[in-house]
């Protein structure tokens, strides 16, 4: 077994980047400029080297309130954009043509703009206001209205206050109608004068906002680079005797060229005299994890790191799962029907890639719109298996030819109580049409579906468990191997894996063995007769070899590998409790571009409580996981079922009506219950049970998932911030 993995090709293409611990020492004259090339470059992850500093301690503390203070009056003038209504013209060039220094003069001369014109038209509002008021008072005295009676001028002074006081507006209204008349013509032009100057203010503020906001995005770019670049600036060393900025951070091993081709340019533009210093060294932390990515396997990248991120250098599931995925996904869901729907709402997606891609979405659709070719995939493989189950909307079709049954009778009365009977060879592909409506309709599929799941789930645990010996063999670590990969594969396919052959035999042989009888009695009465559940020659012999293997292969995983550690750590160190011992037996001395192997204090107790849980675990998930993959069986039948009870009991039952308007409503209801539950209930529930197929059956077989991301500091994700 060994050699036979040893003759497989390297899965190093499988693995997050190689990374490297580098150290920058650059000059203070083209430290702005070095900064802003590797944003640009997006391929290097600073460490903070002043984490024990407070943001008001930092070197460039002034220089990044400079930036706040530029980004809030750039939120002010896009929120008086926004109230005046005023549509952008769209993303101009991203190139600034000015100045931070004359960007920032020129923020603050518009916000004083801005702010003085807003308050000159409050006032004229206001006054607006109060002279509409006044015309309405004369015209039609539509007011709550008071007399107060007063003698002399201490108490009108009294009066006026406290009306003053409550809010209470006083206006000269004369007693004479004539004089009424004049002031309120008088009023009236008042008001239009007001009304003009009015609509002129507000059209010279919306001609400056207009003008801002052609600008504005440009601006906030610009902002958002700078503020980024000084934020990063503050993680570096500041060295004043020597005038020079040290940083430390990590990048891939691929990118190094590319970082010092940029530094080399900064150090060219900047004029500076001196060059700036750029070497790898050896870090003791563990590295992050950076896997290349594209449009189509973005999603399905994210699908695991929503689990955990991978350790780093540890073999990636997303690999596996752009078509595990989808593919336990329709066994699920399978209706080609459905698929189709699917499909259909996959390409309108992906076609209009570019317009959803440079626009806000809700949360459903920017969700829906980031999954567009995991949705793509998930309905290409349901229409696949949509056409294997034979059901279209939970109708079947003769598409491959005609059934390989018929009736007893020329009516096909007896189909549901005599059965069919065979007359020609099987149907050329999927599930037999002549099955729908039969007898032995649910047993049939029931069977076949519970089996089907059982030799998928046993396929993709070997899988996992075969990806821990890759992942072992890459290590160098031979202690998992043997003692962990090589008793695993035992245990499992010793049983379930010889479930699966027995499933394989009985579909072959067409035997009415009792699989359920042979597994139990597997255990209860290994030397047992199988009598007519003996499907093969020689199937005792095999079975108790097979019981004793799986039995041996759990001391095989508990006990050698905690002594054999604790072995290796006494002769390494004489004796001593303090040495340290890593799991692997690979030198990184020799490997200057990676990070050295982080090793931990050895600890019997701990590593024995360890191992044993794991082989607990282990034991106990390979009946726990298989059984968990019988959801495939239970939600391929529960979505037939409910597609059947759709389709005969709503769509049939109106279309017997020989009315139009049942028919039609009949027809409604049909398509608002496939549309919202088959199409979006059944659809999340299907990939939530296929996420946690692969989260917990699958990924825990090998999958440690407790690394942490690659995130560079990079000018890429700004544009897609808020302002």
């Amino acid at each position: 077994m060994m050699k036979f993995f040893d003759n497989l090709p390297p899965m190093d293409h499988l693995r997050s980047e190689k990374m490297s611990f580098v150290q920058l020492i650059i000059p203070v004259e083209s430290a702005h400029r070095s900064i802003t090339y590797l944003g640009e470059l997006g391929m290097l992850q600073f460490k903070d080297l002043n984490d024990d500093k407070s943001p008001f301690q930092r070197t460039f503390v002034n220089q990044v309130k400079r930036c706040g203070e530029m980004a809030r009056k750039l939120r002010f003038f896009s929120d008086q954009i926004s109230k005046a209504c005023i549509t952008s013209a769209g993303r101009p060039a991203m190139q600034p043509d000015i100045s931070l220094e004359e960007l920032e003069v020129r923020l603050a001369e518009h916000e004083a703009e801005l702010l003085e014109m807003n308050m000159n038209n409050e006032k004229l509002r206001q006054a607006s206001n109060e002279l509409l008021e006044f015309k309405l008072v004369l015209l039609k005295v539509e007011k709550i209205i008071f007399v107060v009676f007063f003698s002399g001028e201490q108490a009108k002074t009294k009066i006026l206050k406290i009306c003053e006081a409550f809010g209470a507006n006083c206006y000269p209204v004369p007693e004479d109608t004539s004089k009424q008349r004049q002031m309120t013509r008088e009023v009236s032009s008042r008001l239009s004068e007001l009304e003009a100057t009015l609509d002129a203010g507000i059209r010279h503020r919306n001609n400056a906002l207009a003008s801002i906001g052609s600008q504005l995005w440009k601006w906030t770019i610009m902002v958002r680079k700078e503020k980024a670049v000084y934020d990063t600036l503050n993680r570096l060393n500041f060295d004043v005797t020597k005038k020079c900025l040290v940083g430390e951070g990590w990048c891939p091993v691929f990118a190094k060229p590319q970082i010092q081709d940029a530094l080399q340019r900064a150090t060219i533009d900047s004029n500076s005299q001196v060059g700036i210093i750029f070497h790898v060294m050896n870090a003791i932390e563990s590295p992050p994890t950076y896997f290349r990515t594209n449009r189509f396997t973005h999603a399905f990248q994210e699908i695991i790191d929503a689990y955990g991120v991978a350790r780093y250098q540890e073999a990636n599931p997303a690999v596996y799962s752009v078509i595990t995925f989808p593919f336990l996904f329709a066994v699920m869901f399978g209706d080609w029907g459905h698929g189709i729907c699917l499909l259909l709402g996959s390409f309108f997606l992906i076609v209009r890639e570019k317009k959803f891609g440079s626009q806000k979405l809700g949360s459903f659709m920017e969700m829906a719109f980031g999954g567009r070719y995991v949705l793509l995939l998930m309905a290409l493989f349901s229409i696949y298996c949509g056409l294997i189950y034979n059901e279209f909307f939970s109708v079947p079709f003769r598409i491959f030819g005609e059934s390989a049954y018929k009736c007893r009778d020329t009516t096909c009365s007896d189909a549901r109580t005599a059965g069919l009977v065979k007359y020609r060879d099987p149907y050329a592909f999927g599930v037999d049409p002549r099955w729908r409506g039969s007898r032995s309709e649910l047993p049939f599929l029931n069977s076949l579906k519970m089996k089907m799941s059982i030799l998928l789930g046993v396929s993709q645990m070997n899988l996992g468990i075969i990806l821990s010996y890759f992942d072992a063999k890459f290590h160098g670590s031979s202690l998992d191997i043997r003692y962990q990969f090589i008793p695993q594969m035992i245990f499992l396919n010793s049983l379930f894996g010889y479930l699966s052959l027995l499933i394989l035999i009985k579909w072959c042989t067409g035997s009415q063995a009792d699989l359920y009888h042979v597994m139990i009695y597997m255990f209860l009465d290994p030397t047992g007769d199988l009598g007519e559940n003996r499907l093969f020659w020689g199937q005792k012999p095999l079975q108790i070899l097979l019981l004793l293997l799986a039995i041996v292969a759990v001391p095989w995983m508990l006990f050698p590998k905690p002594f054999i550690l604790r072995k290796l750590n006494t002769e390494r160190f004489q004796g001593r409790t303090y040495g340290i011992l890593g799991t692997s037996e690979m030198d990184l001395d020799h490997e200057p571009d990676s990070a050295r192997q982080r090793h931990d204090d050895f600890n019997f107790s701990e590593v024995f409580v360890h191992q044993m849980i794991h082989s607990i675990e282990f034991v106990l998930g390979a009946v726990s996981n298989t059984a968990s993959y019988l959801r495939l069986w239970a939600l391929s039948l529960a979505h037939s079922e409910l597609s059947t009870v759709f389709y005969e009991k709503i769509l049939l039952l109106a279309w017997g009506y020989d009315n139009p308007i049942i028919r039609i409503a009949g027809l409604t209801v049909f398509a608002f219950a496939t549309a919202f539950i088959l199409l979006m209930m059944e659809t999340l529930s299907a990939f939530l049970h296929a996420l946690r197929l692969h989260w917990v059956e699958f990924m825990s077989k090998f999958y440690h998932g407790d690394g942490y991301k690659f995130r560079p500091f990079s000018f890429a994700s700004l544009a897609d911030e808020e302002y």
